[in-house]
C-alpha cells in the first residue's frame, strides 16, 4: 500500500525507463480480435504535471477534460485530450499532440514526451495508444468549447488507493451490437473527485499507469 506523497518520488527518467520497459508486445493480436474489421487507429495525450513538495497536493497529478454534451461520442463524459489519426500524423505521437493542441491549446513544442503504453482495442473498435507527457503549469489553455467544458486535474496518489476506485462486471445482452470480447466486461469506477466522474477507457488507462509505475496494485 503506497503513502501519500509517494509518487513524488518517481523522477520522470523513472517513468520513462518504466515506459519502454512495457512495450507492445502483440498489437496484431488485439487488431484481429475484433473479427469485424481492422480497428481504426487513435491516440490520447496523458498530461503529467509535476507539483513540488512544498505544494498543496505534492507530487504527480494527471490532467483530464471533460467533454461537452454537444459532440457526438461519450457526451460529458471524463477523457484525456486525443481522438482519431490523420492522414500524415506521425502516429501515435503526432496524433496526441494534435488533438490536445485542437482541444485545449497545448502547443506540442511544450510537451516533453516520455513514452507510450500498449494501444487498447475499444468497445467502438479504435485502437487507442495512451503517449505520456510531461507539461509545464501553470499553463494558459485555450479550451475548444465545442467539445470540452472543463480541464481539471487529479493527484496521482488519491488515484492509486484502492479505495478510491472499484471495479465492476459489466454484461451487455446478445443483440446488442459490439464484439463478442466485449460482451462482458471489467469496467473502472472511481469515486468522485471535485465533482468529476471517472471511469471507462480513461479510468483503465489511468490505473494501468500507475500499476505500471508500481503507484497501484
Amino acid at each position: 500500500m503506497m503513502t501519500d506523497g509517494y509518487s513524488s518520488k518517481i523522477s520522470e527518467i523513472e517513468i520513462a525507463n518504466l515506459l519502454s520497459l512495457n512495450p507492445d508486445t502483440d498489437p496484431e493480436s488485439r487488431a484481429s480480435s475484433s473479427n469485424v474489421q481492422a480497428p481504426k487507429p487513435a491516440a490520447v495525450l496523458v498530461p503529467l504535471i509535476y507539483d513540488p513538495p512544498n505544494a498543496k497536493n505534492p507530487g504527480w497529478q494527471i490532467l483530464y477534460t471533460r467533454r461537452t454534451d454537444s459532440v457526438q461520442d461519450h457526451k460529458g463524459q471524463v477523457s484525456f485530450p486525443g481522438g482519431r489519426a490523420d492522414p500524415g500524423d506521425n502516429y501515435p505521437t503526432g496524433t496526441a499532440l494534435r488533438e490536445a493542441y485542437e482541444e485545449i491549446g497545448l502547443r506540442p513544442s511544450d510537451v516533453r514526451i516520455l513514452g507510450q503504453m500498449p494501444p487498447f482495442l475499444t468497445i467502438t473498435n479504435y485502437l487507442v495508444t495512451p503517449v505520456i507527457g510531461v507539461i509545464p503549469w501553470p499553463y494558459n489553455l485555450t479550451i475548444q468549447p465545442n467539445e470540452v467544458s472543463r480541464v481539471f486535474t487529479i493527484p496521482m496518489d488519491w488515484m492509486a488507493k484502492a479505495e478510491n476506485y472499484e471495479i465492476k462486471q459489466r454484461k451487455f445482452p446478445p443483440s446488442a451490437q459490439i464484439p463478442p470480447q466485449f460482451q462482458n466486461i471489467q469496467v473502472i469506477y472511481y469515486r468522485q473527485y471535485d465533482g468529476e466522474l471517472l471511469w471507462g477507457i480513461t479510468a483503465e488507462v489511468t490505473l494501468r499507469f500507475l500499476r505500471l509505475l508500481k503507484l497501484a496494485i
